[in-house]
């Protein structure tokens, strides 16, 4: 008799064969143009060649779902969560100008349980479809001294590229550039600890709980909302010389993200009510009594990445947005700053 003494410290590499065996279609269905190998391997391979670019710069970015993971786990909603970390990522190498490529996934869990974990990387798939980035590898970390069983977190890493001359610098955005703003689908995955702390520390909320707020969604349905991905709408406007600057709001929410895209010769000046707010965070200013500072400087309110485009071409770039699905809104300009904030809102 064969005893696996790794089985018996708590990790199981046969339920880690078995999860390989669930994402291999799903990992498949994300091959585009330069992937190259199989899942599986030590190292994802991507051939830059068959892209055609003459002086490609590779653009990278990391980062994770954060605390609403607590949220999807304790409604036991696995499968949109791989967007979002997804979103996170490929959103933020847009912001530099750059086309995602491919992605790589890190799963760390108290217990590897193949069905949970496959539906995870279901969405991380389909946010590797929606951003045209292929899914070329990952790993699963089954850690059950660090994470309790039921608890697993979520991270991602993307490589992009972009010709040299059509990225995307603080220095390109100019004064008199209008700012387009592109919708959000609510919260997306940023200010989760702010909004847990107001809603189950201060106050007795469930996420089961439909507020007249929320207009028949539940708490649990509005905060799962999956971040959105503004790669194929945004990514042709770029190209096209369109867009002089992008900014990806996350965390710090406007206050600090809209500045990060252009220079301190610069001010951004946003009218207030120039766009929908989600009924997500008005439900979350009332309940959590928070100041319209608070807003500013945690959540994206609203609209998921803001644009600076160029006066004379806002409206091909209207255009171009509206017909690719965009919900836009005409949130403001970019004029010379000489003193005060780097951005205005009122």
């Amino acid at each position: 008799m064969i005893v696996n003494r790794y089985k018996d410290a708590g990790v199981d590499v046969n339920a880690g064969y078995e999860l390989v065996r669930r994402i291999k279609g799903a990992v498949a269905s994300t091959k585009r143009p330069g992937y190259v190998g199989n899942i599986g391997g030590f190292g994802g391979l991507f051939d830059l060649d068959p892209l055609g670019y003459d002086h490609p710069v590779l653009v990278s970015g990391t980062d994770g779902v954060g605390t609403k993971l607590m949220i999807a786990q304790k409604m036991d909603k696995n499968d949109t969560v791989g967007i979002d970390v997804v979103a996170m990522c490929v959103n933020d190498v847009l912001a530099q100008g750059a086309e995602p490529l491919f992605f790589l996934d890190y799963i760390a869990c108290g217990h590897n349980d193949p069905t949970l974990l496959a539906s995870v990387v279901q969405g991380v798939a389909e946010g590797c479809k929606q951003a045209g980035a292929s899914l070329i590898g990952g790993e699963t970390a089954e850690m059950p001294d660090m994470y309790a069983p039921d608890e697993y977190d979520l991270a991602g890493f993307t490589v992009g590229v972009a010709e040299k001359d059509r990225l995307l610098s603080v220095d390109t955005p100019q004064a008199g550039d209008v700012l387009l703003g592109l919708a959000s689908s609510g919260v997306h995955s940023n200010g989760f600890s702010l909004v847990r702390k107001i809603l189950f520390k201060d106050h007795d909320a469930k996420l089961t709980d439909k507020p007249a707020d929320l207009k028949g969604k539940s708490v649990g349905e509005s905060l799962l909302a999956p971040t959105r991905i503004y790669i194929k709408s945004v990514l042709p406007l770029i190209k096209q010389g369109l867009v002089h600057g992008v900014a990806h709001i996350t965390g710090g929410g406007l206050i600090e993200n809209v500045p990060r895209m252009f220079n301190d010769g610069l001010r951004a000046e946003i009218s207030a009510g120039s766009w929908e707010v989600p009924d997500i965070f008005n439900y979350l200013k009332q309940v959590g009594n928070l100041s319209d500072d608070d807003c500013w400087q945690t959540f994206n309110m609203g609209l998921g990445m803001i644009l600076a485009v160029p006066a004379d071409k806002k409206e091909e770039a209207k255009q171009l947005l509206l017909e690719s699905g965009e919900k836009i809104f005409e949130v403001g300009r970019l004029s010379e700053r000489t003193d005060g904030e780097k951005i205005i809102i009122k």
